[in-house]
């Protein structure tokens, strides 16, 4: 193909990929025009304009629309700036289509669903930013409105919220509109209110959800506990040097909420408690099973479920369970050396008998 050859408007059709009309069409339309014409008054293209041709095809197959094309063949506008701005319009194309499946499982969960409820999850899902966390901030706020836990909590609470990404998931889609149709239910909020209330009514309930607790449970505090679980999982014996550095860090840090001093007989207190943790657990899961009353995984575990696929984070339930006998085991008072007997020296290593497992 010489730079300089003129092709007849067949030749221009079919190297470009374009119908003859359409050939015709985007000469009338004045976007590419014909080069010249022959002696028989037919149109003629050299190669420059067949290129150009088959940018229009491209551009067209995108959903460009003629003025925009017109300008870019003009040079009021650059390629890379019209592309730019077509791929931002197939993007949001994108996230309706998945919006679009998002509701249409939905429905399909629910049996099929009414044309009430189709309009309902259409809206959820195209709610703004700001939309959505207003939705969520009205949640809380009836939540907590004249709960009766420490001051602080429901604010720290209501932290724990979603935040759908510009680009979500079908199933991040899904959680969001089970979320917002949960969020939205007076019964749901009744639900999580009431739970709330029952979970920290105790004395000792109040004092965990207190500032000073929460803080160290989930800032200051979890870091030191990671440290003592990754003792635990590289196999140490829960008293290895290793062990108990961690061990002792954190119920350092435990203590000092309370200002008290780590003493032999707190550290066996905080050993007893942990020895017991899986046994109130059980007790609390049967209380939970027969109390007719709201539970965690049906309220406010369902809440923080949801957030967290929305939020693409695992859920707490899928963590490991806590190896709560050995923190206990690491946690107890060693007591005093034992004293040395004949025969326990060996190449100036000195052996020392484990204490017994209550710790005296």
């Amino acid at each position: 193909m010489s730079d300089h050859e003129l092709y007849p408007i067949g030749d221009a059709a079919r190297r470009s990929g374009l119908s003859v009309s359409a050939v015709r069409f985007y000469a009338d339309a004045g976007l590419v025009e014909p080069t010249g014409l022959n002696g028989a008054g037919h149109r003629m293209y050299d190669i420059d304009a067949i290129a150009r041709l088959e940018l229009v095809r491209t551009l067209r197959e995108l959903d460009t629309g003629l003025d925009e094309i017109r300008r870019l063949l003009e040079g009021d506008t650059t390629l890379h700036g019209l592309l730019t701005t077509h791929l931002g319009i197939v993007e949001r194309q994108e996230r309706t289509l998945r919006a679009r499946r998002a509701v249409l499982r939905a429905l399909i969960k629910q049996g099929g669903g009414t044309p009430a409820q189709a309009g309902l999850m259409h809206k959820l899902v195209s709610m703004t930013d700001e939309e959505r966390e207003q939705t969520i901030d009205d949640f809380w706020h009836d939540v907590g409105e004249d709960l009766d836990v420490p001051e602080g909590f429901v604010d720290r609470l209501r932290t724990m919220r979603p935040v759908l990404p510009a680009d979500p998931t079908a199933a991040q889609l899904e959680a969001w509109i089970e979320l917002a149709d949960l969020v939205t239910d007076p019964g749901f909020r009744d639900a999580v209110r009431a739970y709330l209330q029952d979970a920290y009514s105790t004395p000792e309930a109040r004092v965990l959800a207190t500032d000073p607790f929460q803080d160290f449970i989930h800032v200051t505090g979890a870091p030191l506990m990671e440290e003592l679980l990754a003792a635990y999982r590289a196999g140490e014996p829960p008293r290895s040097p290793r062990a108990q550095q961690a061990v002792t860090r954190f119920m350092e840090a435990a203590t000092a909420l309370s200002g008290t001093p780590l003493t032999p007989e707190v550290r066996n207190r905080m050993a007893d408690g942990y020895r017991r943790i899986p046994g109130i657990l059980r007790r609390l899961a049967q209380d939970e099973a027969t109390s007719g009353g709201p539970v965690y995984d049906d309220t406010h575990g369902r809440y923080l479920s949801l957030v967290a696929r929305i939020n693409g984070t695992a859920p707490e339930d899928h963590h490991d369970p806590l190896p709560c006998a050995w923190i206990a085991d690491a946690m107890r008072d060693a007591g005093p050396p034992h004293p040395r007997r004949p025969g326990t020296e060996a190449a100036g290593a000195t052996v020392i008998t484990d204490p017994p497992a209550n710790g005296r």
